[in-house]
């Protein structure tokens, strides 16, 4: 799949906001401490992916009730739903001037009941010259996510039977109906009552 940018400006993909708060000095230090240990934009983009798929928990997988979405706070906190830690990623890699922005998958249940919207990191590597899509949601039984770009090792592939959707579009910034669910929710149980099941 072809991925456009929402926005021309690359720039766009840099920048930091209210959500991806990449110039905050929690996120600023996490960098710093992940760029230590590799060499070159891959090896570090792939360090940052495994540690927010690795280190952050998915809250529904943890049972934390905890809402996080502004990229300093999912890191304090160590948790997060898929939108969470995709924004974390996205921080972690605008930090080190890597463009990164958000993509998303509608997703359903086994009978194309119970739609729901999931959240992906797009990055632009110099070594592999286009968007790529990573999910840093987390792994459990049956959801086997990797960093291997240009190649998608997604958690999910859509299926098109169940009207699944692989949106194609690159988000500079969190869509607001999203950050709304986000900002909004006391707590996980209310915020998947609230989350859009499409875009």
């Amino acid at each position: 799949m072809e991925l456009t940018q929402q926005s021309p400006d690359v720039g766009a993909y840099l920048a930091a906001d209210e959500a991806i708060d990449h110039d905050h000095p929690r996120v600023e230090a996490a960098a710093a401490r992940l760029a230590l240990a590799v060499e070159g934009a891959y090896a570090y983009a792939r360090a940052a992916f495994e540690f927010v798929r690795d280190t952050i928990p998915h809250s529904a997988d943890s049972g934390d009730e905890r809402v996080t979405w502004r990229a300093s706070d999912v890191l304090a906190a160590r948790t997060g739903i898929c939108h969470a830690k995709s924004i974390a990623l996205t921080a972690l890699l605008r930090a080190r001037g890597i463009p990164a922005g958000l993509c998303f998958q509608r997703l359903t249940d086994d009978d194309g009941a119970n739609p729901v919207l999931h959240g992906l990191v797009a990055l632009r590597l110099p070594e592999v010259g286009c968007w790529a899509r990573v999910d840093p949601r987390g792994n459990k039984p049956g959801v086997d996510a990797r960093f291997s770009p240009p190649v998608e090792r997604l958690a999910w592939k859509v299926r098109e039977e169940f009207n699944e959707i692989d949106y194609p579009v690159v988000y500079a910034a969190p869509p607001e109906v999203l950050l709304h669910a986000l900002r909004s929710a006391r707590d996980r149980s209310e915020l998947w009552r609230t989350l859009p099941a499409g875009l």
